[in-house]
Formats: C-alpha cells, structure tokens, sequence
C-alpha cells in the first residue's frame, strides 16, 4: 500500500479503480440497496426500543397524547357506565326521591309517561298536590305530542321536564328539597311505642280521643290532617294512640299512629299540613279542658 500522496493524475487513478476501492464501494451500494428493500436497520432497532421499551422513562409527545387519548376513553366508558346505571336505579324506583338520590349532580334520566304517573299516584294527595295538580297533568297525559319526562338534578332538588317527540319542552315542574325530604320520609312504619320518639313527648292522645276531635272539624281539615286515611284500614291490628310532634318543618307537622298487633307495637308516621294539625290540638286541648272541668281526668296518654 502506498502511504504517500499520489503525484499525478494517473497515480490518482491507479488508485481509484484497484480492487479494493471497488469492492468497498460495492460493499456499500449492496448496504444501501439492502436497506433500502428489506428496512433491516429500522427492524433490528425496533426489536430493540421493544426489548428495552420496559426500561426507558415514559416520555415524550407521541407517549403523552396516548395517555390522553386513554384517559379520556376511561373517562366516556366511566360517564357511560355511570348513565346505564343510574337510567336502571330510575327505572327502578318507587319515588321520586330514591330518584333523585340515584342521579349525580347536573345529570339526568329518562322516564316514560307510564312510570312518572306510578311514581305520582303513590303519593298522598296532598304532596302530589304540591308536585303539579292531577288536572294539569292529565290535560298533559292528553296531549298526543308528550312523548316522554326526564328528570334532572338541579341541587338538593329535582326538575322535571316534559318532552313531545323532538325534545320540546312542554311544560317543566319542580321539587324543591324539601318536599323530596317529605316524599322520602313517607309514610313509614318503626318498631316500638310513641315513647321512643322524643317528638311526640307530651303530646301523645288515646286514639278515640283523636277521632272525636278528628271528626269535629271540616272535611278539608280532616283531609289535611289525614291526607289518606283509607291506607289504615289495610293494616292489620288497631290504632290504639296517636302522637302529634309540636316542629313543624315546610308547612307540615309529624304525626305517629301507634298500632298494636299480634306482632308487637309500631309507629305509622305520616305528614299533616301545619294549620290543619294546629286546628285540631286546640280541638284536642278544649276536650281535654272540659273533661278536667268535669272531674273526669285529662291527661292525653
């Protein structure tokens, strides 16, 4: 091998077109055009990032728009998870209260007009009243154009909108907080006599005593009073005392009919208007009075 610079062109192109220029030039084209038809070196270095993909930091844009786009799949699936369940707990709900405690803040579900007038009809007259009048709901059950309600959380109460078949409003109603409150405590039956309630202390009248007084006053009244007094003549047992809570709370006050069976003792609670029930302990309280005046014991127990 010649070490030195060559000194004429001819000695430049001796040099040039000796065999092993030529064979390190052919090794290279064959290089490139292997390359260029079978990508081995994009292959081998792939198989490489994935043999070494577990140990490098996870970084990057490409790496941080996947994460994205995986959180926001986790996200619609969640959303969409949480919308089926929710429209099965509504589908299943026997008021409109369990309703409201199955929908997350600024959701809603949809309803048929069939389950809506199930959900209506289970209240006493008097909540129902509140809701919407039984007139106008049956001028809107007449309307051929509703289609179909949805209910929306709007705070602590509920909205509830009537809908014809392209999603217009027909009419929108409202439930305040606190007549779900109502709604939810219902008409419940607990174990044990009037004395376990502190509510009802002091207050507490011999169930005759409690008709009487009941039966003096106005039809109106007694309805306020008693908004469904058909419902206890299902029970089985007597009615055998009657505690009036003396806390009114959104117009209405506590009642507790203590009933006795074969099963033991229970307390029926139910709602009466606030005025109604003020109505009939004066009534009550006059009784008492002149049953005292009479020589003839007024305690009210």
């Amino acid at each position: 091998m010649d070490w030195f610079e060559p000194r004429n062109f001819r000695e430049w192109a001796r040099r040039v077109f000796s065999p092993r220029p030529i064979v390190l030039i052919l090794l290279i084209f064959g290089f490139l055009i292997s390359e260029l038809r079978f990508d081995w070196i994009e292959q081998v270095l792939g198989a490489y990032l994935v043999s070494t993909n577990s140990n490098r930091p996870e970084s990057g844009a490409i790496w941080e728009i996947g994460q994205k786009t995986i959180k926001a799949q986790q996200t619609l699936e969640q959303i969409a998870t949480d919308r089926i369940s929710s429209q099965r707990e509504a589908l299943g709900a026997d008021s409109f209260a369990e309703i409201a405690s199955n929908i997350a803040l600024d959701q809603g579900v949809m309803l048929s007009s069939d389950q809506f007038r199930k959900l209506y009809l289970k209240l006493s007259p008097l909540t129902a009243q509140e809701i919407a009048s039984p007139f106008e709901l049956l001028k809107l059950f007449n309307d051929e154009n509703l289609d179909r309600i949805y209910f929306e959380k709007a705070g602590d109460g509920l909205k509830i909108y009537f809908l014809d078949h392209q999603n217009r409003v027909l009419r929108k109603l409202k439930i305040a907080p606190a007549l779900l409150h109502r709604i939810e405590q219902g008409e419940i039956a607990l174990q044990g006599p009037l004395e376990n309630f502190d509510s009802f202390r002091n207050r507490i009248y011999q169930a005759d005593r409690f008709f009487d007084a009941l039966a003096s006053l106005p039809e109106e009244d007694r309805r306020s009073v008693v908004s469904r007094p058909e419902m206890f003549l299902n029970i089985s047992g007597y009615i055998s005392r009657i505690g009036i809570s003396d806390e009114a709370v959104s117009g209405f006050i506590q009642l507790g009919f203590e009933i006795e069976d074969p099963a033991g003792l229970r307390v029926m609670l139910i709602q009466g208007r606030e005025w109604a029930v003020w109505h009939l302990r004066s009534q009550l309280e006059a009784k008492a009075s002149s049953f005292s005046i009479l020589g003839i014991p007024g305690n009210v127990k």
